[in-house]
């Protein structure tokens, strides 16, 4: 297999988006695995590099993908004018580069210039001061691929998805409905096959009030909504069970018991993850006829500009982009040609 190339969108220019990326790809082994190529500015870098003192480090520039160094960091120049870089402040102007920065990998992907994408951390509300229907990175690329998106937050403690995500608390009764958990786990479960290799995964569903319901005492979704839908998830074949209370299930025995785990709503299962896992946790988008990971934390404007930045977790993120467009092909060429995939191994 060629070397793969990624994609990486440079997020909110005041945050701490390109900081990450420089530590990231100042180790050089990170070329090994991937080829980078950012979507941004080399002014852009060359103020970061300064206020961070990370002179040491040099982007490749190229202003076309065709140019890239298979064993340097790449920097795509896609604008070239002054742009000003107000550390920690969310601006209009931060916003405006950020979303051209997703938008233009976004349609290197499409045109399979680029293999999978990364993106850093960007603030959805400065991007929406230009462009309004903007939800966030999950939304926008549903909108430009093929497929149903599922957000799956991905560590080595564990891989969970959510029945609603962005919403209201007001909102998420409505959402939970046998069709919208038997569809989210459908998901799941495929993607844990086809992207992670697991051949029968164990997912584990929780519940949605407290207790799981207490049979009824504290709420009866669990009764007349999530335990049929379970049911019929087994007579899909799927290994899915509970739904377990939240509150007592996220335990090391309980988490190496499951592959995959669904939550009823965001903070339900984000709570949890990212106490355990916020260092090096990844935000995976499955579903989609493409892979896009990205760090789990935010923009950071608290830290940004000091050179306080830990790029663990966006190091996982560009490592697991390229693990799950290695495990998709192998999944992809078994699945087309089961008979010589079995004849040559």
């Amino acid at each position: 297999m060629s070397k793969i190339k990624v994609g990486i969108s440079i997020g909110d220019l005041n945050g701490i988006g390109m900081e990450i990326i420089i530590k990231t790809f100042k180790d050089s082994r990170v070329m090994d695995f991937c080829t980078p190529i950012i979507f941004g500015s080399s002014k852009v870098a060359a103020i970061h590099r300064k206020t961070l003192e990370m002179q040491d480090f040099n982007f490749n520039i190229i202003n076309d993908i065709k140019e890239a160094h298979p064993k340097k960091a790449n920097l795509l120049n896609i604008w070239k004018q002054e742009v000003e870089i107000k550390f920690g402040e969310a601006t209009t102007t931060s916003g405006e580069h950020a979303f051209d920065s997703l938008k233009q990998a976004t349609q290197a992907l499409k045109d399979k210039k680029i293999d999978v994408l990364v993106t850093a951390p960007i603030n959805k509300a400065s991007i929406q001061e230009k462009v309004s229907g903007f939800i966030g990175h999950t939304e926008f690329l549903q909108g430009n691929f093929d497929g149903e998106s599922l957000m799956i937050m991905i560590s080595e403690a564990m891989k969970i998805a959510f029945v609603t995500g962005h919403v209201p608390l007001t909102e998420v009764k409505k959402a939970i409905t046998p069709e919208n958990i038997l569809a989210k786990t459908e998901k799941l479960n495929n993607s844990l096959i086809q992207d992670f290799g697991i051949r029968k995964p164990k997912i584990a569903i929780l519940g949605l009030n407290p207790h799981a319901g207490e049979e009824g005492m504290l709420g009866n979704e669990e009764n007349d909504i999530i335990s049929p839908a379970i049911k019929k998830m087994k007579e899909n074949g799927i290994m899915a069970f509970g739904p377990y209370p939240a509150d007592s299930f996220f335990t090391p025995k309980n988490l190496k018991s499951f592959d995959g785990i669904l939550s009823m709503y965001h903070d339900q299962g984000l709570t949890a993850f990212k106490t355990l896992s916020f260092s090096e946790g990844i935000n995976y988008t499955a579903g989609l006829n493409i892979v896009r990971t990205s760090p789990v934390h935010g923009t950071a404007y608290e830290i940004a500009g000091k050179g306080l930045a830990d790029e663990t977790s966006f190091r996982e993120a560009l490592f697991l982009a390229c693990q799950i467009h290695k495990k998709r092909s192998e999944f992809n060429e078994l699945n087309d040609n089961p008979l010589a995939f079995k004849t040559r191994k």
